[in-house]
């Protein structure tokens, strides 16, 4: 004999709220807000870097050349000197000297003694890619970070290698440009941003969630 409640148990079965895809919904915007959380404490922790890196730019005095990897912050930006008894390596890369005109960044890595690792050091900007007729000598300028630096997926990945400095020469080898010098302003900040499309990710997947939801539940 067929139950005559039956349809009726089943429609209002369907119309009920869903439980567990309401629960894995609410656990991925909770994600992204936390996600966007995150991202507004970096900002913060962005700014002090940055204001760190400008206090460093206005000073004067010399620091000691930080040869071995990771460069603590401290050291970016502020003046020093190295001696480069021979380079050992040239890496020539696109760049601009300090007037803005294009052409090829001449990076040597100097050997600063008879074993360890050496220094890198950008002695200026050339127009063909042949490296300078330069075996090292006395070099003073500002600390930057070096061209070779790990990637996000590196460091998320804990497979980073520890970045290396690089100085860049104040007065250019003969022949050369002088290498235009990075400015602590130029340090990327969009965590902000980053910050805004998490929280909008989560806004967006509530909504139209739950307009998904009441369409269902719509008899």
């Amino acid at each position: 004999m067929t139950d005559p409640t039956r349809p009726a148990d089943v429609a209002a079965s369907a119309r009920r709220w869903p439980l567990i895809p309401t629960l894995l919904v609410l656990a991925a915007v909770a994600v992204m807000i936390a996600l966007g959380v995150w991202q507004l404490q970096r900002k913060a922790d962005k700014e002090a870097l940055i204001a760190l890196y400008q206090r460093n730019m206005a000073m004067s005095s010399l620091v000691s050349y930080p040869e071995l990897p990771p460069v603590g912050d401290r050291f970016l930006y502020r003046k020093s000197s190295v001696v480069c008894l021979e380079p050992v390596r040239w890496d020539q890369r696109s760049g601009t000297d300090r007037e803005g005109r294009s052409g090829i960044r001449m990076i040597a890595d100097c050997r600063t003694g008879a074993e360890g690792p050496g220094v890198l050091v950008d002695v200026g900007i050339g127009d063909d890619f042949a490296p300078p007729k330069w075996m090292g000598g006395t070099v003073q300028g500002t600390i930057v970070p070096g061209p070779e630096q790990p990637t996000v997926i590196a460091r998320m990945t804990g497979k980073a290698i520890p970045a290396r400095a690089m100085l860049i020469a104040d007065t250019p080898v003969a022949g050369l440009r002088a290498s235009g010098v990075p400015s602590a302003d130029d340090t990327p900040n969009n965590h902000l941003a980053y910050a805004v499309q998490w929280f909008l990710f989560a806004a967006a997947a509530l909504v139209i969630y739950i307009l998904a939801v009441r369409r269902r539940l719509r008899p």
